[in-house]
């Protein structure tokens, strides 16, 4: 039997916040200990109620938070505080500096994935609990971006597209098993294609997935 997951949501528009409330605890799989507005309530319904995960939208106008970052920042915090806690950022941005933004003190426990990821709940689910896990996230939708714009700059071998789709799937957590079990691959085609990945983008190649969202972020930054 599957775990439920305690859960806070934190969003500044009610709508949003109580339709996202409601969606998930339609699965059976997430328990929402509370629905809050703002930085400041998450984090204090993040010291009573001692989720397993948050989800907070990144933008949460009010308080002394930075303006645009206040989920971030408020990411931050909790793990500083409880880093038990796993924390999916939802963004409108495709912009990957803000998921650099918010994986810069370490991806561990952390996803960051776009606003739309909402509407697949398959998606979300498998967020949470991977960052329930003390794993990390990062949407495939913003690497692709990335990618895209790496190969305009020029300056190393371009990924094929079998490579680039395993790439997708290890920016969002999965273990090479996995990543077979998506792409309807043998796991000895995965190491093969995960291999020529870290090889084409200079990379060292690990087995944890933390170190692995990592090592590509720390790539497609550059």
């Amino acid at each position: 039997m599957v775990e439920t997951l305690r859960t806070v949501v934190a969003d500044d528009h009610y709508l949003v916040r109580e339709g996202t409330r409601r969606l998930l605890e339609t699965t059976g799989r997430v328990d929402v200990v509370a629905a809050v507005g703002d930085a400041d309530e998450l984090l204090d319904a993040v010291r009573r109620f001692a989720p397993d995960v948050v989800i907070t939208d990144i933008r949460m106008p009010g308080g002394d938070w930075r303006p645009g970052f206040e989920g971030i920042d408020a990411a931050h915090r909790i793990k500083a505080d409880h880093p038990g806690v796993g924390v999916v950022v939802l963004s409108q941005f495709g912009d990957a500096l803000y998921a650099f933004e918010l994986f810069k003190k370490g991806t561990e426990g952390f996803a960051y994935l776009l606003k739309d990821r909402v509407g697949d709940l398959d998606e979300l689910l498998a967020a949470l609990s991977v960052v329930a896990e003390g794993g990390s996230v990062i949407d495939p939708k913003v690497v692709e971006g990335l990618m895209s714009l790496r190969a305009v700059r020029g300056g190393t071998e371009a990924l094929t597209e079998r490579e680039r789709a395993v790439l997708r799937e290890m920016a969002r957590g999965r273990s090479n098993p996995a990543i077979g079990r998506e792409l309807h691959l043998s796991l000895s085609s995965v190491e093969k294609n995960v291999n020529a990945i870290f090889s084409k983008l200079g990379l060292e190649n690990t087995g944890d997935i933390n170190r692995r969202v990592a090592a590509v972020l720390a790539y497609l930054e550059g």
